[in-house]
């Protein structure tokens, strides 16, 4: 009994703080009770009530509008300027000619210029469509890493799951322990009924029984606890009624298809859209542009009054500035890229060892259930016979309760192997990300 006590022990103090953590973001609606549940329904529902959920669909709308406005740049761009100057000399003419009628221009030193232009991309180097991929690619490395803190509830459920499956188990086996106590109640009764034994025999036995009676109440009231922190994860009420499904152990795959590593390779092709982007910064750009304004002076240097104007043309703009970083750059790039590979290595050993550990537990646990089950068959013939010892006055009541509570504490260890090694079945396919989803 006190492997089994510090193990829930240990497992009520991390799950009660989980509850109460949870309680500012996680509610129950209220409505009736579910009748029955399934692990994988409890991972559904789960995932489907987490408030970290509701991030994934704000992620696709930023990037949604992230490319909406990239392509924009292929929209014909229109912009208003306008200056005034005042200027310390202009243009002047330093002799005169003697034509009749014509003088030559002066030309004021305030000068006024307003124009509106419009600019038409007609080649960007491919700019706007890498903004675009990397909007794409920052969107996907965004997601998995939203996988990635999600997936960490599925060990947190197959705790409160599989810790509602062991204390249901354990209030079974209570049940069969008052039963046997009982059944020594009733024969010490009669045996001092008979005269052959003292009071002291049932008294023993009482006390032993109010002890397994309050016994389920404590486990009773982990039961609760478990089924309540649960319903807050799935936001269904949950009460002992609620059937849950003890499911079949999993077939064991040693393939990683972890969350983690899909956010690893999902990081190298923004690194890739990164080294595209260096490529093309050092490509030219051109464009079309119209421009049309109201000024002094215009177009005309011989007329100094305001004026409309107008200019359209081509544009080529190639800036070789990049050319001196360009080398730099792409090391930089290189560089983050080995360094993801390393954190991918790393997390595969890590993964690795954690799945060899798993696998010795897997081992473990199904050579203790063999030994539990023939650890069980000798403790119930023992008790079998002190039972029947006990009824024919040659066995005292603390003789018979000693065996009683060794074939108690067998089934209880079975009990807690089978859930371990089930529990530990669910964790190797978490561990490997091959769970049910």
């Amino acid at each position: 009994m006190p492997k089994l006590t510090i193990w829930l022990n240990k497992k009520r103090l991390a799950l009660l703080w989980g509850l109460f953590l949870l309680l500012p973001l996680l509610r129950i609606s209220a409505q009736e009770s579910l009748a029955h549940l399934t692990i994988d329904e409890v991972y559904q529902m789960a995932r489907t009530n987490y408030p970290l959920v509701k991030q994934k669909g704000l992620i696709s709308k930023t990037k949604e509008y992230t490319v909406s406005n990239a392509s924009k740049g292929y929209l014909p761009a229109f912009s208003i300027n306008g200056q005034a100057t005042y200027q310390s000399d202009v243009t002047s003419f330093p002799f005169k000619i003697p034509i009749p009628g014509f003088t030559l221009p002066s030309y004021s030193k305030d000068q006024y210029k307003v124009y509106g232009e419009l600019d038409q991309v007609i080649y960007d180097g491919g700019l706007i469509k890498n903004q675009q991929q990397t909007a794409e690619a920052n969107e996907m490395v965004q997601q998995q890493n939203l996988e990635v803190s999600l997936y960490s509830l599925y060990d947190r459920l197959d705790q409160l799951y599989f810790g509602i499956l062991l204390v249901k188990q354990q209030l079974l086996q209570n049940k069969i322990l008052q039963k046997d106590i009982q059944n020594g109640i009733d024969k010490a009764k009669a045996l001092v009924a008979n005269g052959t034994a003292y009071r002291s025999s049932v008294d023993e036995l009482s006390a032993q029984l109010l002890q397994a009676e309050q016994s389920a109440v404590e486990i009773t009231a982990t039961q609760k606890a478990y089924l309540d922190m649960l319903g807050l994860f799935i936001n269904k009420k949950l009460d002992t009624n609620t059937e849950l499904e003890k499911p079949v152990p999993p077939p064991i795959n040693e393939s990683i298809t972890r969350p983690e590593v899909f956010y690893y390779d999902y990081q190298k092709k923004t690194l890739d859209l990164q080294d595209q982007l260096l490529k093309t910064q050092l490509r030219p750009k051109f464009s079309l542009f119209l421009q049309g304004g109201y000024g002094r002076p215009g177009l005309n240097m011989l007329n100094n009054d305001f004026s409309f104007f107008g200019i359209a043309g081509a544009r080529v703009n190639w800036n070789l500035g990049s050319l001196y970083t360009y080398q730099n750059q792409k090391q930089l790039v290189d560089l983050n890229r080995k360094s993801l590979d390393v954190q991918k290595e790393t997390f595969l050993l890590n993964t690795g060892i954690t799945q060899k550990q798993q696998s010795a537990d897997m081992a473990k646990y199904r050579e203790l259930i063999k030994k539990d089950e023939g650890i069980i068959a000798l403790r119930a013939s023992v008790k079998n016979a002190a039972s029947a010892q006990l009824e024919n006055g040659v066995l005292s009541a603390h003789d018979y309760l000693t065996q009683v509570n060794a074939e108690d504490q067998a089934r209880q260890n079975l009990i807690l192997h089978q859930v371990q090694l089930l529990l530990s079945e669910f964790n190797y396919q978490i561990t490997t990300g091959n769970n049910k989803k």
